[in-house]
């Protein structure tokens, strides 16, 4: 992330007329938001286009439909499920639930996360096999894309861990299927133990976001029931402009809205 103009020394957003917003930096609801484009690449296991099967080890997860078809594969500890998805569709996942995108025409999503940073700090773990998920230096290889290649060597290095993670995808949903939901177990195991040494600066970022913009809401209820507008001269207008990323799912357009600038 980059710093914007308008931050305080403290992290908090000031208007032109220096007040403090009421809603400070936050997105609202302490969430982030970003516009998808799902991969159309084919996965060399099953043909299917589309992104790369995860789960979030913190955060909900929402997808809304803006343009195209496809489908959104899923498994938790109810089994394998397949959800259509189409123009209007909205659909939300909490953690532990693994998703996978599948792009069948052009497939545009919005997607809204839960705790703004917790998932740019990596609370997403990939499925893959479960030898390379249970040994965090093998998971990192297999996760990590390449810096500063040309976009080809990057679209290579995103089908590869794709295609790995898809592998792993499709035995945990084979399994499941069975009725066998310890390869699934094992893999909420694998991934705790790959985050839980983030966990101290996630909840950094949790108290300067998600909780810092609900204690803020409770001052301002706070001040209404006291009949004290203040608040409301703070307020302002603020603006995080696209960053072109590649994503596990696809193509995102993602935006820091833990930096915003006023307007």
């Amino acid at each position: 992330m980059t710093s914007r103009d308008g931050m305080t020394s403290s992290g908090g957003m000031t208007s032109s007329g220096g007040a403090p917003s009421p809603g400070g930096t936050s997105f609202p609801g302490g969430t982030s938001v970003s516009r998808l484009s799902v991969y159309s690449g084919t996965c060399a296991a099953d043909g299917l286009a589309g992104g790369t099967p995860h789960l979030h080890t913190a955060s909900t997860e929402a997808y809304v439909v803006v343009g195209g078809r496809g489908a959104l594969q899923t498994l938790d500890v109810r089994g394998p499920r397949e959800t259509e998805l189409v123009p209007g569709s909205t659909v939300w996942f909490t953690p532990g639930t693994i998703h996978r995108a599948v792009n069948h025409d052009g497939l545009e999503v919005v997607v809204v996360m839960q705790n703004a940073g917790l998932p740019e700090a990596g609370d997403a773990v990939m499925t893959f096999p479960p030898d390379v998920v249970g040994d965090p230096v093998r998971y990192r290889e297999a996760a990590t894309l390449p810096a500063g290649g040309s976009r080809e060597e990057t679209e290579r290095a995103v089908a590869r861990r794709r295609d790995l993670a898809v592998e792993g995808f499709l035995r945990l949903a084979e399994a499941a299927a069975a009725g066998d939901l310890e390869p699934l177990r094992r893999l909420y195991a694998d991934a705790v133990a790959l985050v839980r040494p983030n966990v101290g600066r996630w909840r950094e970022l949790w108290e300067r976001n998600v909780a810092e913009q609900a204690r803020r809401t409770a001052a301002v209820l706070d001040a209404l029931e006291g009949g004290d507008a203040a608040h409301l001269a703070g307020s302002a207008l603020m603006e995080s402009p696209p960053e072109e990323r590649w994503g596990m799912c696809g193509h995102l357009r993602a935006h820091d809205v833990t930096r915003p600038t006023v307007r």
